[in-house]
């Protein structure tokens, strides 16, 4: 098994500490060293030029997708080209009234190598698969669908 580190860091920037004026923004550090400016969403009093709680994790889920899929079609010797996915997490309430992500719909458009051919059958099957093997979709609740756009 292993381990994955973030450190999460806050501090407050001089302003007055009532809920609409604190500042939202904070940074995430990584063990690699990478730092992430990060903050709450707009919605929520964050900055616009940072990414989002939610935001993170709507594409964290995508690359987890991604990533399990992009093994699955090399071990497979079914080549790519190149994936892109325009995710989109949707916030809203559970049944016990609490703000969670209720759904990400994953988005997936694939450029296969040439002389790759697939059918819609095998590239459903694939992405199931990647789907039920993917680590973090294995640690949420919310639904997550993949809607085949290739």
């Amino acid at each position: 098994m292993s381990t994955h580190k973030a450190t999460t860091t806050w501090k407050n920037d001089g302003s007055e500490f009532s809920y609409k004026t604190y500042t939202r923004s904070h940074t995430w550090t990584f063990e690699n060293g990478h730092t992430v400016q990060a903050s709450a969403a707009v919605d929520y009093f964050g900055t616009p030029d940072r990414v989002d709680p939610e935001q993170a994790f709507v594409a964290s889920l995508s690359s987890c997708h991604m990533l399990t899929f992009l093994a699955f079609c090399a071990l497979g010797k079914k080549e790519i080209v190149s994936y892109t996915d325009e995710a989109t997490g949707t916030l809203g309430k559970n049944e016990n009234g609490k703000m969670v992500i209720t759904q990400v719909l994953l988005r997936p458009i694939i450029q296969w190598a040439e002389g790759t051919t697939i059918t819609k059958e095998e590239l459903e099957a694939l992405h199931e698969k990647a789907h039920q093997e993917c680590f973090l979709a294995n640690s949420v609740n919310c639904e997550i669908r993949t809607e085949i756009l290739t």
